[in-house]
This record gives structure tokens, C-alpha cells and sequence, in this order.
């Protein structure tokens, strides 16, 4: 549906239809850059101090998060299955760190 360049008295209003062509176009670009969000491995330790490496992940994945990307943090993932399947489970799942 195109924009029509008179106003509703049949006279060319060139500034109104600019302006409602380019609140358009931003929000098509803006639909365009929601669509997409790029994924972000973050790569963090996890052995050793495990609650201060833990808590520096979330803040890494925060961080890629306020950037607009969806960050991916496999050791994060691990302990919500750990907690997920119990204390017991988790010895079984002990190789993978």
C-alpha cells in the first residue's frame, strides 16, 4: 500500500509523506535487525574457583545478551541440568567438565 502525497484536501503535502515514508522504512529496518540475532559461544573456566568462574559466565552472557546477541554457555546449561537430575545424577555427568 503506497502513501499517497496530497492530504485529504487534494493538496501535495511532500513533508508529511516524507515523514511517514521514513518512520517506514526505520520500521521495516527494525523488524529486519530483530529477526536476526546472532549467536555467541562464550568460552569461560569453569574448574578451580567454581562459584566466581560461574558467576563471571552469567556476566559474560549478560554482556553478549546487552550487545543483542544470544549468548551460548555450555557450563551454564550443565549446572541447570546438574540441579535438574539431582545431586546423584551428577556424578554421572562429572566427565564432562
Amino acid at each position: 500500500m503506497g502513501i499517497d502525497k496530497k492530504n485529504h484536501e487534494g493538496y501535495l503535502d511532500k513533508t508529511a509523506h516524507d515523514a511517514i515514508r521514513n518512520i517506514q522504512r526505520e520500521e521495516k529496518a527494525a523488524d529486519k535487525k530483530a529477526a536476526y540475532l546472532p549467536l555467541v559461544y562464550v568460552c569461560s573456566p569453569y574448574a578451580g574457583d567454581i562459584e566466581t568462574n560461574t558467576e563471571k559466565a552469567k556476566k559474560y552472557s549478560r554482556f553478549a545478551m546487552d550487545q543483542g546477541t544470544i549468548p551460548v554457555t555450555p557450563h551454564l546449561l550443565y549446572l541447570v541440568l546438574c540441579q535438574d537430575f539431582g545431586q546423584l545424577k551428577y556424578k554421572n555427568f562429572q566427565f564432562l567438565v
